[in-house]
């Protein structure tokens, strides 16, 4: 069977790396995500074992279209009614890349009515339609001139681990989180690592899961545990033995700290949520004044930035300060900042050893890398990235 794992951009080519490793066919690194080929224990597999994806999605039909009734012939067509019931609520998702169609909210509508035509037809009664938390989705691709349906086997997107309970006000979601956590090379076990502008504590969670060996998805159902042909003698070896994996919590060399006492706060719940207490070392720290808590590792933040949360005269005044601070008490660490301000690198003066684009949603970002070695790594007042 055919099927997509959308991701945030930029993390495409560390999903077919995931998913090669768990068994996938073919993956294939794609602009928004990965296609790849295999069985359901796969995609029960990629569901629950993928810290990348955003969602899972199983390929049902495909087709070419010149009008919306092609489309709505295309999405007749399909055995709805052998994979889900009318019991279960629908919604119907729709993106397009170069269609010619006008009006996308009239595709959605011509394929709901195609699904629910579909189960009249065969069962007597349609679906109901509910846009806030269906229990089946329905996801169409339209190209210039192909329509391509999909089930979505996740439901909730797949960074919603099922734990989390408290939240800010410019949160990082799990898998972007996660996706940089792979990009800064950090070794668990071996390597300390340290968020010290932690927010809800994400990087920390994603940081200890990883050490522990804890598969995101144990602590939240999915979409395919409803559908008429879940494999249950399929699933629930696969959902035991990620289980038995996981190791029991212990301090970890992992660190985070915040300037403001309720973040800190924040991350505490979030870890004690997640079966995490005690694993992360945390406390009230201005970054500026903090010293590293290890002769090396890896330091990791996703500083405010002007279209999230500060205005720029803060963070103009505030870059130059952190480069002080990194080059004064982080020798032996790399470092990396997670931000869509292109100020930063100007700000912080330091030359940047690796920028990698990244989508935080629609906000193009960088990762930059700073190897804070022993040594003046900084530029003059001005210079230039």
């Amino acid at each position: 069977m055919n099927f997509f794992a959308p991701c945030p951009r930029g993390l495409e080519p560390l999903l077919a790396d995931e998913l090669r490793a768990i068994g996938a066919t073919d993956p294939k690194a794609v602009p928004g995500g990965v296609q790849f080929s295999g069985d359901w224990a796969l995609c029960y597999r990629a569901n629950l074992e993928s810290r990348i994806a955003t969602r899972v999605l199983w390929q049902v039909s495909m087709g070419r279209y010149r009008n919306e009734e092609d489309v709505y012939r295309i999405a007749y067509a399909p055995t709805w009614a052998k994979w889900f019931t009318p019991d279960e609520t629908i919604r119907v998702f729709v993106t397009a890349h170069k269609s010619p169609l006008r009006s996308l909210e009239f595709v959605t509508l011509k394929i709901k009515d195609a699904v629910c035509d579909h189960f009249r037809t065969i069962v007597g009664r349609r679906p109901d339609v509910n846009t806030q938390t269906p229990d089946i989705r329905v996801h169409a691709f339209l190209s210039a001139d192909t329509v391509t349906l999909y089930l979505d086997t996740s439901g909730e997107p797949l960074y919603k681990r099922g734990f989390k309970s408290a939240a800010v006000e410019a949160p990082l979601k799990e898998n972007l989180a996660a996706g940089i956590l792979r990009l800064t090379g950090w070794k668990p076990g071996e390597e300390a690592l340290c968020d010290p502008m932690c927010g809800s504590g994400t990087f920390l969670i994603e940081a200890a899961q990883m050490a522990l060996d804890v598969a995101p998805g144990l602590g939240r159902h999915f979409a395919f545990e409803r559908f008429k042909h879940f494999e249950r003698d399929t699933w629930l070896p696969i959902r035991k033995a990620a289980d038995a994996r996981r190791q029991a919590p212990r301090p970890l060399a992992i660190y985070g700290s915040d300037i403001v006492e309720d973040q800190v706060r924040k991350s505490f719940v979030n870890l004690r949520s997640a079966g995490l207490e005690g694993c992360v070392e945390l406390e009230r720290m201005d970054l500026l004044d903090r010293k590293a808590p290890a002769a090396s590792g890896v330091l990791v933040a996703n500083p405010p930035y002007g279209v999230r949360l500060s205005d720029t005269s803060e963070l103009e005044a505030f870059y130059p300060k952190l480069g002080d601070a990194l080059k004064a008490n982080w020798s032996g660490w790399r470092a990396y900042f997670f931000t869509g301000d292109p100020l930063l690198p100007k700000g912080v003066r330091l030359k940047a050893s690796k920028r990698t684009p990244l989508f935080n949603g629609a906000i193009e970002c960088r990762l930059f890398e700073y190897l804070m070695v022993a040594g003046s790594a900084r530029k003059p007042k001005g210079g230039e990235e």
